[in-house]
Formats: C-alpha cells, sequence, structure tokens
C-alpha cells in the first residue's frame, strides 16, 4: 500500500475554522503539488479528504473525485487517519488530504514507531509505501515534498 499525507495549502486566517478557503498562494501550492503527483501516481488512487473547505480546495487541484470523511476533521488522531487509510492492508495507493499537527505526528508515528511532532509544509506532503519483509511490515519512506520545491 501507499499513503500519501497531503496537508492543505496556504488558507485564509478566520474565526470558522473548516470555512477557511485557499489564498491565491495556496491554490498555485495546490496547483503545483497536484501535478506532480498525477506525472508519479498510478493509474488508480482513491482520495479521501477531511470536511474543511481548504483541505477540499487541495484536493479539487487533483480533478479527481473524493470522499470526504470527517475522520480527517483537524485534530484527528493517528489511528483515525490510519484506519480511514486502511493502512497498512487497502491495495494500492491512499491519498489522506488534510491537516497539521495531525499528519505530522501520522508520518512520525507510521515511519519510526514513535509519536513525535514532525512539521509538514503548508500543501506538502509525505509519500509513504507499506512493505512485507522477512515476514514483517516495513515503511519506506518514498518522498518528502514541499511546494516550494517543485
Amino acid at each position: 500500500m501507499e499513503l500519501i499525507l497531503w496537508r492543505h495549502a496556504d488558507a485564509e486566517e478566520g474565526e470558522r475554522d473548516l470555512e477557511r478557503k485557499l489564498t491565491g498562494k495556496g491554490r498555485k501550492q495546490a496547483a503545483r503539488v497536484a501535478q506532480w503527483l498525477l506525472r508519479r501516481l498510478p493509474s488508480k488512487f482513491m482520495v479521501i479528504c477531511s470536511p474543511a473547505r481548504r483541505a477540499r480546495e487541495t484536493a479539487d487541484a487533483l480533478e479527481a473525485r473524493y470522499k470526504i470523511s470527517n475522520r480527517l476533521a483537524p485534530g484527528a488522531p493517528v489511528g483515525d487517519l490510519v484506519e480511514a487509510a486502511g493502512w497498512p492492508k487497502r491495495k494500492g495507493a491512499v491519498i489522506l488530504v488534510g491537516h497539521q499537527p495531525d499528519f505530522g505526528r501520522a508520518a512520525a508515528t507510521l515511519v519510526s514507531g514513535k509519536q513525535a511532532d514532525w512539521s509538514v509544509k503548508k500543501g506538502g506532503l509525505w509519500w509513504l509505501e507499506c512493505r512485507a519483509r522477512g515476514g514483517g511490515v516495513g515503511v519506506v519512506v518514498r518522498a518528502v515534498i514541499a511546494p516550494d520545491l517543485i
């Protein structure tokens, strides 16, 4: 299984957190990362998105269908993210579009096995792959991308 943790792009400030929309900079970030992803993704992939507007607008840049899951709302525990993705048993690639610090914590837990607050830049992603190894499961980091590097 391949799991991509894609943090929403730059968003406006606002009191109604779930209604904050992307800034112009955020729309450009999302478009750059989406194009980078589309050149590398397998032909079949699934996208699951936070209900927050900024996450939905980030996912829209892929121009692919996506499922909205409340399990990816801001403040989601690592366990909810992992279960929503079907990690590690689901076949194929899954892109989760959501929030920090949730995705940084998920990346740390999946890669190191320990809870930590790792950073994921706005619009950035962690691409992880689960591989069977000697009767166990290993996690390979395929890519860590920030939108300003694309």
